[in-house]
């Protein structure tokens, strides 16, 4: 089966090398406006197709990945199934519901596969921590905290405009919340309430947080920050019965619970100015320390699953009523972050 890959960026890139170790699938070639890029592309012995037609006029071209900036999605992907094209698009998927939702109207009308390369459903941190929140490690988990901290900013491309889609709520939000979500599969979201920050970048959001409760009870701070030296952890997870933490990409942390013994005679802690036992640490024979769970995956499975769902063997692990979902839920961000209040979601 034989790719076609529209944006020949970065992401265009990391595509080409992924799909290089996939048996059965193999890059036809590339388009992209930027003659570097062209060029690149034939020092790797890869077809450069001088126009977009042509591209998706080579009828041994399966499907075609679209990796160019965001506001561009749309009408290449549109583009592509009206010439007959299934589509993998990078995300997000495009710029407002309104534009998914003619993404979806086109698929239907010509009967074409639309998914989206949600890559983050594989990443090990989140699969570890869904695994303690489903196995039920800590007891009852009444919060959660997803967080990305960086400390340079934007990238100086075109993830600083806004008319390109740029931003954190569209380049990071959209993987943290698509991995909450799925986490909370089964429940609504009731409430959303957002902060945005502009340090380095006016133009569009360069960080935000956001409180996101649900109808059983957990709530969910998500959070992205570009200027930020000093990073928070990557999960940290609340229990009625114990805490777990992944602290960064590389799976350090661990589960800290309690051992079932009752600590009648606690130690006070001496702080500067007085004593207290309600902050004071718990003794090693009352707590238990394990390891994490770590849940490997590969990412190479999302295509393999994308050529299944062509042949007709497989259904679609991404399904468009859950990336439409989180899109909806990146524009209540913006709104209760523009209006200061909490908003209803999903009643």
């Amino acid at each position: 089966m034989k790719i076609g890959i529209i944006g020949f960026g970065g992401m265009g890139n990391w595509h080409r090398e992924t799909i290089a170790e996939i048996e059965g699938l193999e890059v036809a070639g590339i388009y992209d406006i930027k003659e570097e890029r062209k060029e690149y592309a034939k020092e790797c012995n890869i077809k450069v197709y001088e126009t977009l037609e042509d591209l998706l006029g080579d009828e041994s071209v399966s499907f075609v990945l679209v990796a160019t900036p965001n506001d561009l999605h749309k009408p290449i992907a549109i583009q592509a199934m009206r010439a007959g094209k299934h589509v993998v698009s990078e995300k997000p998927v495009t710029l407002s519901s309104e534009d998914l939702q003619e993404i979806i109207d086109v698929s239907e009308e010509t009967g074409t596969y639309f998914t989206v390369h949600q890559n983050r459903r594989w990443d090990e941190d989140y699969l570890t921590m869904k695994k303690i929140y489903e196995e039920g490690k800590l007891g009852q988990v009444f919060r959660i905290e997803s967080r990305v901290h960086g400390s340079r900013g934007i990238p100086g491309d075109w993830r600083q405009e806004k008319e390109h889609g740029g931003g954190m709520i569209l380049d990071w939000g959209v993987h943290l919340l698509d991995q909450i979500l799925l986490m909370m599969e089964g429940h609504k979201l009731n409430t959303v309430y957002a902060t945005i920050t502009n340090v380095t970048n006016q133009l569009v959001d360069d960080g935000f947080t956001t409180i996101l409760t649900f109808d059983h009870g957990v709530e969910v701070l998500v959070e992205v920050g570009t200027s930020n030296f000093i990073s928070l952890p990557r999960w940290y997870m609340l229990g009625q019965n114990g805490t777990a933490i992944i602290k960064d990409w590389d799976l350090s942390g661990e589960i800290v619970s309690a051992a079932g013994k009752d600590e009648k005679d606690v130690v006070p802690v001496r702080t500067a100015a007085g004593l207290t036992k309600t902050m004071a640490p718990r003794r090693d024979d009352s707590i238990h320390t394990e390891e994490l769970p770590i849940v490997k995956s590969d990412i190479k499975d999302f295509y393999k699953n994308v050529m299944g769902v062509i042949q007709g063997k497989e259904e679609t692990l991404i399904k468009l009523p859950e990336v439409m979902r989180v899109m909806k839920l990146m524009e209540t961000i913006f709104l209760a972050a523009e209006k200061q209040q909490v908003l209803e979601f999903e009643k």
